[in-house]
């Protein structure tokens, strides 16, 4: 992986495989603890699901940690002290927040990390603190896997987390 830097708040990353972005994941997973919102955007097939693998390994819970597109939310228990992981496809949800309140997100935040796939515009009024997560890749027909992963973090709970942890 190499660092490139953007701006005092932005760290991006360069990924050039899926087993990198797995580890990248596991990296990330050490700077996470309950109460956490990661949201993560990027194209179909960008590695969103691949890096959330890595989170749900490294923070040591149950269960394969697959996409949620047709169950819409998996919760994954810990195997031991830490937090759940409940990991959220919102790619079918049309609406904002509303439409997202029979996940009950905002009752389990405070005990879990909580992981939203395709949240843009539909989560981020559950917390004020969350790290966002973009990854782009070349589209079309290619079988490029360079991935350019931009971790970008918003409010106070963030302002103090070490980013660089990610590249080293």
């Amino acid at each position: 992986m190499e660092a490139v830097p953007r701006n005092p708040v932005e760290t991006e990353l360069t990924v050039t495989s899926p087993e990198q972005m797995r580890e990248l994941g596991l990296k990330l997973a050490k700077l996470l603890r309950a109460g956490d919102l990661v949201m993560l955007s990027g194209e179909l097939g960008a590695g969103k699901t691949t890096l959330t693998r890595g989170l749900g390994e490294g923070l040591g819970v149950r269960g394969a940690v697959t996409s949620p597109t047709f169950v819409i939310a998996r919760v994954h228990p810990p195997l031991g002290d830490g937090p759940p992981l409940v990991h959220v496809d919102a790619y079918r949800l049309g609406g904002g927040l509303d439409e997202m309140e029979d996940l009950d997100l905002d009752v389990s935040l405070p005990e879990s990390v909580i992981v939203v796939e395709w949240g843009e515009g539909k989560v981020e009024e559950l917390t004020e603190d969350r790290l966002q997560v973009q990854i782009h890749r070349a589209v079309g027909d290619t079988t490029d896997e360079v991935r350019h992963v931009t971790f970008t973090p918003v409010g106070e709970r963030w302002e103090t987390a070490d980013l660089g942890v990610l590249t080293a």
